[in-house]
């Protein structure tokens, strides 16, 4: 039995879902003039990529005269929480504790990014009260 095809992402399919995600339906001469400079691709590549993309199922088409015009179907939220979730797993035995713990401490947040850390964290609290500081 062959192995089953990844479900994540690679380079080149996220930069293709980024320009999707941010210009909508776009057909494959969209998305090769919409890669950023210095990261084009050629149009067979592109072509190649967007139909992995669709067996994944993040995309689907439509066809417009001759060309297939493709669209997202899976939101960038869903795609980023789908991501972080495979990480989780995969580091931390699935422990969301462990995951922030590796975060904060590596010692690079900012004091504006850990006072947010604590807004969040402080909203977050199960029973509804603010969670202690």
């Amino acid at each position: 039995m062959p192995p089953q095809k990844s479900k994540t992402l690679t380079e080149a399919e996220l930069r293709l879902m980024k320009i999707l995600w941010r210009r909508g339906e776009s057909a494959v001469n969209d998305l090769v003039a919409a890669m950023p400079e210095g990261e084009t691709l050629a149009y067979n590549s592109v072509l190649t990529t967007i139909r992995i993309l669709e067996q994944k199922g993040y995309v689907h088409h439509r066809q417009e005269g001759r060309a297939f015009v493709y669209r997202a179907v899976v939101a960038e939220r869903e795609a980023s929480q789908s991501e972080v979730r495979r990480l989780m797993s995969r580091f931390f035995g699935g422990s969301r504790e462990k995951l922030l713990l590796s975060l904060v401490g590596d010692g690079v947040l900012t004091r504006e990014e850990l006072d947010r850390l604590k807004q969040v964290i402080a909203q977050a609290a199960p029973d509804g009260t603010e969670a202690a500081q």
